[in-house]
């Protein structure tokens, strides 16, 4: 049973930037889709970036042009860097893997604060 773990959320003022990380408790060896997705308070949660097995992220146009999604090769997880941050990006991240099989995985979370 894979296990997926957030790491790198935290507050930042906008303008600023953050890493966040996707640790597997064992290791991914093939993916149809991974990224991450966010949920702000009130809010369903909703695609920050995906990517298939082709690499060609798919980004949602709000994060466009300042979040890059790139894949840990040691792991095949997502890591998700985010530059130029907005209060609007303020949200908990969640790691994403689906699998060949179709099995998804979902890491808990992590909170991203973005304010002044």
């Amino acid at each position: 049973q894979v296990q997926l773990v957030e790491t790198g959320g935290g507050l930042v003022q906008p303008g600023g930037s953050l890493r966040l990380s996707c640790a597997a408790s064992r290791s991914v060896f093939s993916f149809n889709y991974m990224g991450w997705y966010r949920q702000a308070p009130g809010k369903e949660r909703g695609l920050v970036a995906l990517m298939p097995r082709s690499g060609n992220v798919n980004y949602a146009d709000s994060v466009k042009g300042r979040f890059t999604l790139s894949r840990d090769n040691a792991k095949n997880t997502p890591t998700l860097q985010m530059n130029n941050l907005k209060p609007e990006d303020t949200a908990v991240y969640y790691c994403y893997v689906q699998f060949p099989a179709g099995g998804i995985l979902w890491g808990q979370g992590t909170q991203v604060t973005v304010a002044s």
